[in-house]
C-alpha cells in the first residue's frame, strides 16, 4: 500500500489518516527494518565502540516503537472491530520481535565485547549506567539461554501478549455493553443535578428517553454515591464487579501460570522476584513486608472507621453496595460538606489552565496550546511545553471524557521519547487521557475533586516524560522503576488541596469566585474521612497482586478469584458476595504482558516518597521557585540516569521517613 502514515511517521503524528487496512503492511515493513538493523549492530566490524553498539542499539527500533504505539493507542480510545482485529493480527509478531532482542546471539556477543573495551570501562554517568543496565537487562531476559530455553521464551513473551490484550478486550466490551435507563423522574431521587444532567444528555445521544446510567466512572460513581434506589445501587455494584468474569476467569489463569513459567525458566524464584529485581524494593519478599507493615498501622483505624459507619447507617451491618452511599451521608453530616459542593469551582478548562500556571511558577516552563495537528477525536487537543528561553521541550495530547470505543481509567503514555543526539534536542511527543465528567446542559465539563487530582497526577507522569533531557533515550522520561514512578505523579496531587494552589484555577464556573473558605475549611477537615478504607483497598489490591505472583499454586488453590476474595475480605468495609470477580476485570494487572503485575504495592511505596517529598515543598513554600527547581533537576529531568533512591536523597538529603504518609492520612 502507497502512501502508508505509518511509515516514515514524524510529529505531528497523522492520526486522522490512520486506516486498519494501513496496520499490517505497515507493521511488517517496519520489523524488517528493524530485525535488519539489529543484524546491522551485531555485525558491525571492529573497534567496537559505544556509537556502533549501545546508541545504535537505544535507537534500533525508533519508527517500529512509534507505529505500534500509534496503533495500540487508537485501539485503545476509539476502537473499532476493524482496527481490532488488525492490531491483534499484529500484535503476536511484535511481541516476538522485542522479545527476541535480548535473546540474539550476536547482539548479545557484541555487548560483551563492547564491555571488555577499554573504552567501556571508562565510561560514566547515563553512559556507564546504560550498559551496565544492559547487558544485566538482557541476562535477565534470556541472553544466556541455550537455544531451546530461547525459543521457549519467544513462546511464552508471544503467548503472554496475545492473552493479555484479549484480557483488555474483554474489559473494554464488558464495560461498554450495560447501559440502564430510569424513565421515572422519581427513582432519581438522591442523584445531584450535574449526575440526572449527564445521564439525561446519555439518553438523548442515544435517541432514547429517560436517562441513561453505566459502567463508565462518572455515572457508575455517581449511582453507588448518591443514589437512594438501593436495589439499583446493588445491581450496578454486582455487575460493575462481574464484568468480563466469565471470558476472563481462564484467561488469569493462563497469564499467570504463564508468568510463572517465564520466572522459573530465567532462573527466578517467582514472576514477583523477577519482575522486581530492577525496581527499588528489589524482592517481592520485600514488598510483601513493606505492605504488611503498612496494614497493620492502618487497620485498627480501619475497623473504627467501619462500625462509626455502620452506627451511623442505622443497619445491623453493610453490604458493598452500601458502603459509597452511606459515606457521603457521613462526611455531608460530620463535616457538613459534600463532594458535590465543589463541583462548580472546577471546570475543566479552568483546572487545567491552572495547573498550567502552578508549573510555570514552580519549574519556569510554560504550556500552551499548540498549533492545529491532527487527532483521532474532534474533543481531544495538543500542546506544547517550552523551556525559560523558548526551547520547545515537547508536546501532549489530552482527551478527558468516556466513550464507549475507549477503554476506561486514567493513563499517561509517551509517543516519542526525546534525547539528546549530536547536540541536537529531539523533542518529546506525549499524551494524557481520562474518562472525566463531560459538558452538558449548555455548561462546561464541571469536574469533581477526585477527577482534579487525577489531572495532575498524569499531569505530573506527563511533567516527568517531558522535563527529561538525558542522551539515551531508553533510560529517559518515565523509563524508571515502577516503585518510583509514581512520585511525580503523586507528589502533584498535593497541589489539589493547598489554599494559594486551589485559588489559582479553583472558580466557580459562573461568578469566578474562589472556594469559600468555610467551604475550603471542610474540604480539609475531610480529607482524612476515612482515609484508613482508602489506604486498606490499595494496600488489600497490592496484597493480592504478590500473593497471586508469589505463593498462589494453582493445584492447592483452585480458582484465582476465589482465592483472591478470600484475601480481599480482609480489606473491605463489607462483606463480599461468593460471585465478587473484581479481578476479573483488574486491568492493571492483566491488560498487559507485565504491567503492575508483581509492581500494584509500587502506588503506595510512592506515595511514601511523594508524601516525604512534599514536606520539602510545605517548609520552602508550595511556589518556591528554588524548590521546584530543585525537584526538576533532581527528579524530573534525571529519567532513569541514576538509582532512584539516590536521586530521592539528592532533592531531600536523606532517606524517605514512612511516617510522612501516615501523618498526612491522619493515621499518626
Amino acid at each position: 500500500m502507497t502512501n502508508n502514515p505509518l511509515l516514515g511517521l514524524t510529529p505531528p503524528i497523522p492520526f486522522d489518516q490512520v486506516e486498519p487496512a494501513h496496520v499490517q503492511p505497515a507493521i511488517g515493513s517496519l520489523l524488517e527494518q528493524s530485525r535488519a538493523k539489529i543484524e546491522e549492530i551485531a555485525a558491525a566490524p571492529a573497534p567496537r565502540g559505544w556509537d556502533n553498539t549501545m546508541a545504535a542499539l537505544d535507537t534500533a527500533s525508533d519508527p517500529l516503537d512509534l507505529a505500534v504505539s500509534v496503533v495500540r493507542h487508537l485501539e485503545g480510545v476509539v476502537t473499532t472491530p476493524e482496527l481490532r482485529d488488525a492490531w491483534n493480527v499484529i500484535q503476536p509478531e511484535v511481541s516476538a520481535f522485542y522479545s527476541t532482542i535480548p535473546l540474539h546471539a550476536g547482539l548479545w556477543n557484541a555487548l560483551t565485547a563492547y564491555q571488555t573495551t577499554d573504552e567501556a570501562k571508562a565510561l560514566a554517568g547515563v553512559r556507564a549506567r546504560f550498559l551496565k543496565k544492559t547487558v544485566d537487562a538482557f541476562r535477565r531476559h534470556g541472553a544466556a539461554l541455550d537455544p531451546e530455553g530461547k525459543k521457549r521464551l519467544e513462546a511464552l513473551d508471544v503467548e503472554l501478549a496475545v492473552t493479555t490484550t484479549k484480557f483488555a478486550q474483554n474489559v473494554l466490551d464488558s464495560t461498554a455493553a450495560f447501559e440502564y435507563y430510569i424513565e421515572d423522574e422519581a427513582k432519581l431521587a438522591g442523584l445531584p443535578p450535574s449526575a440526572v444532567a449527564a445521564a439525561r444528555a446519555a439518553a438523548q445521544a442515544k435517541s432514547r428517553p429517560g436517562w441513561r446510567f453505566s459502567l463508565q466512572a462518572p455515572s457508575y460513581l455517581a449511582v453507588m454515591t448518591y443514589l437512594d434506589a438501593r436495589d439499583v445501587r446493588e445491581l450496578f455494584w454486582r455487575t460493575y464487579s462481574r464484568r468480563a468474569a466469565e471470558a476472563n476467569a481462564p484467561l488469569i489463569e493462563k497469564i499467570l501460570e504463564l508468568r510463572r513459567q517465564k520466572a522459573q525458566l530465567l532462573g527466578f524464584k517467582d514472576f514477583a522476584d523477577f519482575n522486581l529485581v530492577d525496581r527499588m524494593a528489589k524482592t517481592g519478599g520485600a514488598a510483601q513486608a513493606f505492605l504488611r507493615d503498612l496494614r497493620a498501622k492502618t487497620e485498627p483505624a480501619f475497623h473504627r472507621e467501619n462500625e462509626a459507619l455502620r452506627v451511623f447507617s442505622g443497619l445491623p451491618s453493610l453490604e458493598p453496595w452500601d458502603t459509597a452511599y452511606y459515606a457521603e451521608k457521613q462526611r455531608a453530616a460530620q463535616y457538613a460538606f459534600e463532594e458535590e459542593d465543589l463541583r462548580p469551582y472546577f471546570p475543566l478548562e479552568q483546572v487545567v489552565a491552572g495547573m498550567f500556571e502552578l508549573v510555570h511558577r514552580l519549574y519556569g516552563i510554560s504550556v500552551v496550546e499548540g498549533p492545529r495537528v491532527p487527532v483521532w477525536h474532534p474533543e481531544v487537543k495538543y500542546y506544547e511545553i517550552r523551556d525559560e528561553d523558548g526551547t520547545l521541550l515537547g508536546g501532549f495530547y489530552a482527551d478527558w471524557h468516556p466513550r464507549d470505543t475507549k477503554r476506561g481509567g486514567a493513563w499517561m503514555d509517551a509517543f516519542v521519547t526525546g534525547y539528546i543526539h549530536d547536540h541536537q534536542w529531539r523533542p518529546h511527543v506525549g499524551l494524557m487521557c481520562g474518562n472525566m465528567t463531560a459538558p452538558v446542559d449548555g455548561k462546561p465539563a464541571l469536574l469533581t475533586h477526585r477527577e482534579v487530582e487525577t489531572i495532575f497526577h498524569e499531569f505530573g507522569h506527563l511533567l516527568h516524560h517531558t522535563l527529561c533531557r538525558i542522551e539515551v533515550k531508553s533510560l529517559a522520561g518515565t523509563n524508571v522503576a515502577w516503585d518510583f514512578v509514581e512520585l511525580p505523579s503523586q507528589i502533584m496531587e498535593n497541589w489539589c488541596w493547598e489554599r494559594e494552589s486551589l485559588d489559582l484555577f479553583a472558580r466557580h464556573y459562573q461568578t469566578g469566585a474562589t472556594i469559600p473558605g468555610e467551604l475550603f475549611n471542610k474540604m480539609r477537615a475531610a480529607r482524612t474521612f476515612r482515609g484508613a478504607n482508602a489506604q486498606m483497598r490499595q494496600l488489600g489490591f497490592g496484597t493480592v497482586d504478590l500473593a497471586l505472583h508469589i505463593d498462589y499454586d494453582p493445584a492447592r488453590d483452585g480458582d484465582p478469584i476465589k482465592y483472591s476474595n478470600e484475601i480481599l475480605r480482609h480489606f473491605m468495609p463489607a462483606a463480599l458476595p461468593g460471585d465478587y470477580a473484581m479481578l476479573a476485570a483488574f486491568t492493571h494487572l492483566f491488560a498487559d504482558s507485565t504491567g503492575y503485575g508483581a509492581g500494584y504495592y509500587s502506588y503506595k511505596w510512592a506515595e511514601v516518597l511523594d508524601a516525604d517529598a512534599f514536606t520539602r515543598f510545605k517548609s520552602e513554600g508550595i511556589f518556591n521557585r528554588e524548590t521546584g527547581r530543585s525537584f526538576r533537576e533532581c527528579i524530573l529531568s534525571k529519567g532513569d540516569s541514576q538509582d532512584p533512591a539516590e536521586l530521592f536523597r539528592a532533592f531531600m538529603g536523606r532517606d524517605p521517613d514512612p511516617n510522612a504518609l501516615l501523618v498526612r492520612l491522619g493515621l499518626l
